[in-house]
């Protein structure tokens, strides 16, 4: 015993963990799901089983968002993944990378085929998810005109939100032809443009019923859409193409209704609840001016308020009456300066220096008046006028003045 090793349960375990996890390469394990845990960390917690033995499992959140199924107690799956020991627990586990419903078949692989191209290309990012209006009074649907889900979609919407109507472009839903439909559909609600949202669903069924709505050209119509599309195919533990495009997943088209439009009594409320905050703040805002004006009442201006309009009266009789003296200087101001100028006026008035035994001669011929005898020839016939009365005559007799130049000092006279 003195030569043996003794290890600690520690070391034990890391050399089995060692041993196990080496030794064993990543492996594919058939069986049923039990137990099932889905950790609000994002992490699965589950159980493999058979009618012999039981495996527990993990699969961790970066890799389970990738799946294209949600699994289920009871559901029986095929699961790739690596044997690895859980130190803590001293128990070994299947860490799972992969896995799959089985007897999919030739559906599940074409499935996951397009499903992997397209999120390569960034059909599935969530950051390119379109919120849905918060009251559509338009809402488009596609699927068959007489299945069970467009009665499940109006019943649910009528009794949520009455304004809403319901614009249908119905389209095959299963069968050949069906995705060319569905998509055609779609298309041609974009163009008319009323829809706000549109649901895109059918009832529940088989992978083969569904089989349309995991069509490429479905997925790029969806995605081409700039109407918010809801998907809203199968029932809940269904999952499609078409889910993992839209802007929105329904687990039924009738939870698709229940989603996209407010029910009545949320609405109701609100607008009570708003009608309560006007109410309160009306009666905030009447107390307030109501205590505005009580203040303003006790104030000492408005104690004296009719002292401050006799003030005003009196002040404005004064301004008046400086008013009135104003205009009286200032029209007498102006009367005296028309008087001097009517004054001057008169005085160079013709007829005034007329007066003094002046006389005004002019020529007949043309009527110019003539301040110089020179201007005037004999015989010239000449009208002389005087301040009162006028005379016509000729000229007989002509002495004119003759002024020198004074600048050729008088030398030419």
């Amino acid at each position: 015993m003195s030569n043996q090793r003794i290890f600690t349960v520690t070391e034990l375990t890391r050399q089995i963990k060692l041993i196990l996890e080496s030794s064993l390469p990543d492996l594919w394990i058939e069986g049923e799901i039990s137990d099932f845990t889905w950790h609000r960390s994002g992490h699965m917690y589950f159980t493999l089983k058979d009618k012999d033995a039981q495996l527990r499992c993990v699969m961790w959140k970066s890799q389970n968002q990738h799946l294209f199924f949600t699994p289920r107690e009871g559901t029986k799956i095929q699961a790739r993944g690596k044997i690895t020991l859980y130190e803590r627990g001293g128990q070994y586990q299947l860490t799972v990378y992969q896995m799959h419903t089985v007897g999919s078949g030739e559906l599940r692989m074409a499935f996951e085929r397009l499903a992997n191209r397209l999120r390569e290309e960034g059909l599935f990012r969530q950051e390119l998810k379109k919120p849905l209006p918060s009251y559509p009074t338009y809402i488009g649907v596609v699927t068959s005109a007489t299945g069970a889900a467009i009665q499940d979609i109006v019943r649910v919407i009528s009794e949520r939100f009455p304004p809403a109507k319901i614009i249908l472009r119905p389209a095959a839903v299963q069968g050949k032809g069906a995705a060319e439909q569905i998509a055609r559909a779609i298309e041609e609600l974009n163009a008319d443009g009323r829809a706000q949202v549109i649901i895109v669903g059918r009832g529940g069924g088989s992978p083969e019923d569904l089989w349309a709505f995991n069509e490429e050209k479905v997925a790029r119509s969806i995605f081409a859409s700039h109407i918010p599309v809801v998907s809203a195919v199968g029932h809940e533990v269904d999952l499609t193409i078409s889910d993992l495009v839209a802007d929105l997943r329904a687990p039924t088209p009738s939870a698709a209704g229940e989603l996209i439009v407010p029910h009545k009594r949320e609405i109701f409320a609100l607008l009570r609840a708003l009608r309560d905050r006007m109410i309160k703040a009306m009666q905030a805002e009447i107390t307030a001016r109501r205590g505005l004006m009580t203040g303003f009442g006790k104030s000492h201006g408005m104690q004296r308020c009719a002292d401050l309009i006799v003030q005003r009266w009196q002040l404005a009789d004064q301004l008046a009456q400086r008013l009135r003296k104003g205009w009286g200087n200032l029209r007498e101001r102006w009367e005296d300066a028309l008087k001097a100028r009517a004054q001057q006026l008169q005085a160079m008035d013709p007829k005034s220096v007329m007066e003094r035994g002046y006389s005004v001669c002019r020529r007949l011929v043309d009527l110019k008046v003539i301040s110089d005898a020179s201007d005037l020839c004999l015989k010239d016939a000449i009208e002389v006028t005087f301040a009162r009365g006028k005379i016509e005559g000729s000229v007989s007799h002509i002495e004119a003045y003759v002024l020198r130049d004074m600048k050729n000092g008088g030398r030419d006279g």
